[in-house]
């Protein structure tokens, strides 16, 4: 990772959060300390991502255990106000510098979903020190997104078999 870079990693298809989470490996072992912050995906593989602690932290402030999309609209208006912590706590975590590298998976499905606007993530990413690397990670990409990035990735799968 090269030093204070913001990436995005978007798509359709899977893979973007397993690239980030590549990523946060390959950080952690070479001493780096690894922040995640997971939005919107409901309470997926807690118990094996605790076992990556301490060089590596995840996070989800969300308390319903299903998808944000599948919630009704009253537990939406309860889980935005823990989305709302999330992205306050990102802000501490890139204000203290707690840590090298801090991934914010589904961010963009926040805008997506009109939870955050990109002003408000451009606020988030202006408080990073030079030596902090950023991952955000979602489905939909705009171009006002692409510019806070240094390098946008756009990550699809390829359907063919080989015989």
């Amino acid at each position: 990772m090269g030093q204070g870079m913001v990436r995005v990693y978007s798509g359709e298809g899977h893979g973007k959060s397993a690239t980030a989470l590549g990523r946060a490996i390959q950080t952690a072992s070479m001493g780096g300390d690894v922040v995640i912050i997971n939005f919107l995906k409901g309470n997926q593989n807690d118990a094996f991502f605790k076992r990556l602690e301490p060089e590596i932290k995840i996070f989800r402030f969300e308390k319903s255990e299903e998808e944000f999309s599948q919630l009704s609209e009253e537990r939406k208006q309860e889980e935005i106000q823990n989305i709302r912590n999330g992205l306050n706590f990102a802000k501490k975590v890139l204000t203290t510098g707690e840590c090298s590298l801090l991934i914010l998976d589904e961010v963009l499905g926040l805008i997506d979903n009109g939870i955050l606007e990109v002003e408000d993530l451009r606020h988030i990413l202006e408080v990073k020190s030079d030596d902090v690397d950023i991952i955000l990670t979602g489905i939909k990409l705009n171009d006002e997104v692409c510019q806070l990035a240094d390098e946008v990735f756009q990550i699809e799968a390829l359907n063919y078999k080989i015989f």
